[in-house]
């Protein structure tokens, strides 16, 4: 089990004064141990997860009725929770993951059933914390460390883009460091421009990383689970506005089983005219858009949900591209040395630039940090009716 005497031994070298020190007295531990536990705080009444039933916790959701819905926050959860009863070296830490359930609710339940050796509360210091679970992935043990949300995560960029990214290759692929962190990523909704970032193409450009940019709650379930077992670091981009969005899931997504593979691309829906390529929210609005363009115009748009930032699937957008002969990047990212602009690149130096009936078109976020006022902010995204106009624009239909 990762207990909290597991991870102090991996993280400090031993010594004979620290062994002293430790051992100097039992009594002031078990003192120091009860004053936690009674320590008055807040608490929030938990009761099981409604998608667990029985000893073997088969899920109540994997029934013979085949399709059911599930939230991604529920998936995202679900995720966690097999992948620590299935592995003792897997546990969580962040801040407010254990007695407040989780900033967003999303590790909801898990102190109750993994006790908190393994659902780890942490201080509001994330180079710290950061640099804990790096340590401990470099010792063996497989950490999720969860940050509040990624704007938070650039005071532990040294951590995650360096220690975490670098330590595997330049040990000559001696030393795994199973390390995933995870959070919520891009914009929400009125907290400031410096909560709204999208760090796809931060992280996306650093070689020793994958980026994980998920839509849909078997998205989320499938990549969580192969990220917690990958041996690379690995950053999960979450968005907080879909965490309370429900998605149709089927009884083998629900299955303990289920993987996904990091680096592959969906085609979320299939077309012949135009080729979209959006990630995370965007994904929904281009479907959305497709979905009025095929109604009203005819028009036949293939929507492909890139789930992997790096590494990035280009095979299958390039397959797509010489169909449709057309392509549009959707993001909320920033224009500038965004994914839409990497991916636009390496089409251009494919053999699909030759498919191409017209220039390659990219659709972001502005170019100017995030509006905090709610009448302009989201003038400052994409959204379904953007996307709709610039197809049609992009086939001269308008």
């Amino acid at each position: 089990m990762a207990s909290r005497a597991a991870i102090s031994r991996v993280l400090r070298p031993a010594s004979s004064s620290v062994r002293a020190l430790s051992s100097a007295s039992a009594t002031s531990k078990l003192t120091g141990r009860n004053a936690l536990l009674t320590t008055p705080m807040a608490r929030v009444t938990r009761s099981e997860s409604k998608y667990l039933v029985g000893a073997e916790q088969r899920r109540a959701a994997s029934s013979d009725e085949g399709v059911t819905q599930i939230t991604v926050r529920e998936a995202l959860n679900s995720a966690m929770e097999e992948e620590m009863l299935r592995d003792e070296s897997v546990f969580i830490m962040g801040e407010e993951v254990a007695r407040y359930n989780g900033a967003y609710k999303i590790t909801k339940g898990l102190l109750d059933k993994f006790g908190e050796d393994r659902v780890i509360d942490t201080p509001i210091t994330e180079s710290g914390f950061a640099g804990m679970a790096v340590g401990a992935a470099l010792a063996g043990l497989r950490p999720v460390c969860e940050f509040m949300t990624w704007n938070f995560a650039m005071q532990a960029i040294d951590q995650i883009v360096n220690s975490g990214g670098k330590t595997y290759y330049m040990s000559g692929g001696n030393v795994p460091c199973p390390v995933t962190f995870r959070g919520p990523n891009g914009a929400a909704a009125g907290v400031g421009a410096q909560h709204s970032q999208d760090y796809c193409a931060w992280y996306g450009s650093i070689p020793g990383l994958k980026v994980i940019s998920p839509w849909s709650a078997a998205d989320c379930r499938g990549l969580l689970k192969a990220a917690i077992r990958d041996p690379n670091p690995v950053c999960f981009l979450e968005n907080e506005l879909l965490y309370g969005v429900s998605f149709p899931v089927t009884k083998e997504e629900l299955s303990e089983d289920f993987l996904l593979p990091i680096g592959k691309a969906k085609v979320e829906k299939e077309g012949s005219d135009i080729t979209v390529v959006a990630h995370s929210k965007m994904v929904t609005h281009s479907l959305e858009a497709a979905e009025i363009l095929e109604k009203e115009e005819g028009i036949k748009v293939e929507v492909i949900n890139l789930r992997s930032i790096r590494p990035l699937d280009i095979d299958t957008i390039i397959k797509s591209v010489k169909k449709t002969n057309h392509l549009v990047t959707v993001e909320g990212g920033f224009p500038a040395f965004g994914v839409g602009s990497e991916i636009l690149a390496q089409i251009c130096e494919s053999p699909a630039f030759d498919f191409l009936d017209a220039p390659p078109e990219r659709v972001t976020g502005a170019d100017v940090p995030t509006p905090y006022s709610e009448s302009i902010e989201h003038m400052a995204f994409p959204d379904t009716d953007l996307i709709a106009k610039v197809l049609k624009r992009h086939l001269y239909r308008q």
